[in-house]
């Protein structure tokens, strides 16, 4: 027999259904409204001073990046302008010598004699005119030469240029290495191992300058997550990452706190489905982190990222490292040891 639901006990239930609904919609909430939306990180004199020089370090890295990458990029363009220089010069070379022996051989007695032996006038002036066809061939070819001899000296001179400018940034990349781990010894920063998916997807790179340099943006656009505002280069990343599958909540710009939330080019991004949980992701809400984590890394230098931080570690210049700011065990302080979210600081 089914057991029936008494008429009085339906109604208050449909009742109660319909209060729920009005609420929603008065309030403007959503059931699937994302809890935390504010993370707190944590804040003190130590951490504000440990999210300034991170930045320092973390920028300076990427704009000696920029600059390695763009002077390999042109040595590499005038190697291949130069092989081709060297075998233009080493053709015209021959013609050099040949032009040069004849020289030798004639003299300019060799071309009067020449001109004066013709038989009739129409011969010596039909004589004269290839001469002076020829003299104007020879006189391209060794115009030609000389430039040619210009332009392979100019491009080896170039590349030496090149060498020298990525001999300084690997130097600044070093700087900013050992910049980053010192600022990070007061939280306990050591060398630590860390989750990294090869197989993440490749993000579209962000506009660069024509010199391939970082341009220098201001949080100059409405944030979709707050009602603060982002630079070009966050909102990018954060598309990026929507349209490579990552599409749980996220919140960036924060008016209160350091870092880089007040300036917009700072993210988080919840692991948990119903966003800023007080909890330690698990499961598969740790493997999104993961995996998430992984393509801001892979990505870095396509999108211009500084740092990652996520499940008590930190990704900056190339490295992960502990990052234990909440100065607790990891995990006792979810959102301060970022175990329940990516946070993502951009350039």
């Amino acid at each position: 027999m089914t057991p029936t639901v008494p008429r009085t006990r339906r109604r208050a239930a449909h009742l109660a259904l319909l209060l729920a609904a009005v609420f929603l919609v008065v309030s403007g909430l959503s059931p699937a409204a994302p809890a935390f939306a504010e993370p707190n990180e944590g804040s003190s004199k130590t951490l504000a001073q440990l999210r300034e020089n991170l930045e320092a370090a973390a920028k300076g890295y990427l704009e000696a990046q920029a600059a390695l990458e763009a002077a390999q990029a042109s040595q590499k363009k005038l190697a291949v302008e130069l092989a081709t220089a060297d075998a233009d010069l080493e053709r015209l070379r021959v013609f050099v010598g040949q032009y040069a022996a004849e020289a030798y051989k004639t003299g300019k007695l060799g071309v009067v004699s020449l001109m004066i032996n013709g038989t009739d006038p129409g011969s010596l002036l039909s004589k004269a005119s290839a001469m002076d066809r020829m003299t104007q061939r020879d006189e391209a070819r060794m115009n030609d030469y000389r430039t040619r001899k210009q332009e392979v000296t100019a491009k080896k001179a170039a590349i030496d240029i090149q060498l020298k400018l990525q001999q300084d940034a690997l130097k600044e990349i070093e700087k900013r290495k050992k910049a980053a781990d010192q600022a990070l010894r007061a939280v306990d920063g050591r060398s630590s191992s860390g989750y990294i998916n090869p197989n993440s997807p490749l993000a579209k790179p962000a506009p660069r300058n024509a010199n391939g340099s970082w341009p220098s943006e201001g949080c100059s656009i409405k944030d979709p997550t707050t009602s603060g505002c982002i630079t070009p280069r966050t909102l990018w990343a954060m598309n990026q990452a929507k349209a490579n599958g990552f599409k749980r909540y996220v919140s960036c710009h924060r008016s209160s706190g350091g870092g880089e939330h007040p300036k917009g080019r700072a993210c988080d991004f919840a692991s948990a489905t119903g966003g800023f949980t007080n909890y330690s992701a698990s499961g598969g809400d740790r493997t999104y982190g993961n995996n998430l984590a992984s393509f801001f890394i892979k990505n870095a230098s396509r999108l211009g990222v500084m740092y990652v931080i996520w499940y008590c570690k930190i990704w900056i210049n190339g490295a992960w490292k502990t990052y234990d700011s909440a100065g607790s065990n990891c995990g006792d302080n979810p959102a301060g040891d970022h175990t329940n979210h990516v946070h993502l600081s951009m350039l």
